[in-house]
């Protein structure tokens, strides 16, 4: 069930344009991460040289990303035996032995003590195939005769989640379509308004993956109120936003078209995204649940809305809106280590429980979205809510008081996803609480290892070449609900 939120707060007569919006994109939200390889397959630098050529010397940097382990071909059907044998030297290479004879690949081993008192031991192991098939009928004869017990597990129960790109098509239908506004909305008796709601509603829910991503012409009324937010945002960039932000938005006014004047179209944000990190936006028009959210993320797809705030409050929205999305989200999803970070999200999704789910959405809150590192002895932003609302941007990060309307400072905390998963936030007014990195490395390395500790069902990997989901173990996907 998708999230749902208002926001209506004013700090010493500063609106916030961003708190209902973050927290509607962590209800958009639902193992060890491989991040993505961009178009242009296995790139040195930060982007091709076409997003270099305008840019002054000062923005043009270079970066170097991972790559990643290829996982070829579709996934296949797996099967989950646990095995008993003796302790002693050879046990299990006697056992290794059979899957080599029979031409079994196996995908995961797990080894434990066996309860009693002989030292024995258990082998949970996971491979390619299914029983019925000749190769491993004749691998689990084998084990019976020379193992002291062995038992095929049934496949490990799971919820739903996407296993190639396209079935994100069936997430979307499970979204909030956003066509009715809430009595407090600005644009709740604007007829013209919500006429182009509809209008940019339509568009979001008949896109389907793989498709361009129509380009919107915006109005005129739209382009002001971007326009205010935008002027707004510059100074408090300039002085609180990470420098991974700040080198970035001038490759995106040199390529995507960003500026005061003009709001950038999705598709040409999404093209370059994907050149820079493989990140790609998709159009949506309400809200997801978390679990279908992260999923995105998990093939590096972020749910982006395309409509505005009413151009009658242009420094405040109850939604999710471009704004949020353009100037906070998609420059940061440019940087490889910020990439990596949503990716890591994702792939912890996969299959989670609900209680993980939680969890991992918590985190999001607490990074993505509201995210502080250190720079220079200096606290700056990285999270899309304080990069599009100028109010809480100089009040998370402003070393002096007042900031933001406020006279007091909040709490910061090192970067601890265990610890941040378990804080309570507010969602009408200022966070109370802010976790704060090292660096994005160091909060990628953190959320790595957190969700290496995670329970989860399986280990999941991403093959960007064929967008696909492959995971280690025998699974059985409960069905996608559509609501």
């Amino acid at each position: 069930m998708a999230f749902r939120t208002t926001t209506s707060r004013l700090a010493a007569g500063v609106l916030s344009s961003s708190r209902s919006h973050a927290f509607r994109q962590t209800a958009r939200l639902t193992t060890a991460s491989l991040p993505s390889i961009a178009r242009s397959t296995l790139a040195r630098s930060f982007g091709p040289s076409t997003h270099k050529k305008s840019l002054s010397p000062a923005a043009q940097f270079v970066r170097a990303y991972s790559q990643t382990a290829v996982v070829r071909g579709l996934d296949k059907p797996k099967t989950s035996l646990l095995l008993e044998t003796n302790d002693g030297p050879g046990s299990l290479q006697d056992v290794l032995k059979f899957f080599w004879k029979h031409d079994v690949n196996m995908v995961r081993i797990e080894s434990r003590p066996t309860k009693g008192p002989a030292p024995d031991y258990a082998f949970y192991i996971d491979f390619d195939g299914r029983p019925g098939e000749t190769a491993v009928d004749d691998l689990l004869d084998d084990l019976k005769r020379h193992c002291k017990q062995i038992l095929v597990l049934n496949d490990k129960k799971v919820p739903w989640f996407p296993r190639r790109i396209n079935d994100l098509d069936l997430t979307v239908k499970t979204l909030d379509a956003g066509e009715e506004l809430q009595s407090d909305h600005p644009g709740f008796s604007d007829p013209v308004y919500r006429a182009r709601r509809d209008q940019l509603t339509e568009i979001a829910v008949n896109f389907r993956q793989g498709q361009t991503i129509p380009r919107i012409e915006y109005t005129e009324n739209e382009i002001k109120t971007w326009g205010v937010v935008y002027d707004r945002m510059e100074d408090m960039w300039a002085k609180y936003a990470c420098d991974e932000f700040k080198y970035i938005l001038p490759l995106l006014e040199s390529n995507c078209g960003y500026g005061r004047d003009n709001i950038p179209q999705a598709q040409d944000i999404s093209d370059f995204l994907k050149e820079c990190t493989g990140f790609t936006l998709r159009p949506v028009a309400g809200l997801l649940s978390a679990r279908d959210f992260l999923n995105g993320l998990a093939f590096r797809v972020f749910f982006s809305t395309q409509y505005l705030r009413h151009h009658s409050v242009p420094l405040y929205t109850p939604e999710p809106d471009i704004c949020h999305e353009l100037m906070g989200h998609a420059p940061m999803f440019a940087d490889p280590d910020f990439a990596d970070f949503s990716h890591e999200i994702g792939l912890a999704s996969l299959g989670a429980s609900d209680e993980e789910i939680e969890r991992l959405a918590t985190c999001y809150w607490f990074s993505v979205e509201f995210g502080v590192c250190m720079q220079n002895g200096e606290k700056k932003a990285y999270g899309a809510g304080l990069l599009s609302s100028f109010g809480e941007l100089e009040y998370a990060c402003s070393p002096t008081r007042p900031a933001g309307g406020e006279a007091a400072f909040p709490e910061y905390r090192p970067w601890n996803p265990v610890d941040a998963a378990k804080q309570k936030y507010p969602i009408t007014t200022y966070q109370p609480v802010y976790y704060v990195a090292d660096s994005l490395a160091d909060a990628k390395a953190r959320m790595r290892e957190f969700t290496e500790d995670m329970k989860k069902p399986f280990y999941a990997r991403y093959n960007p070449y064929q967008q696909t989901i492959s995971v280690d173990r025998a699974v059985s996907v409960q069905s996608k609900q559509l609501y």
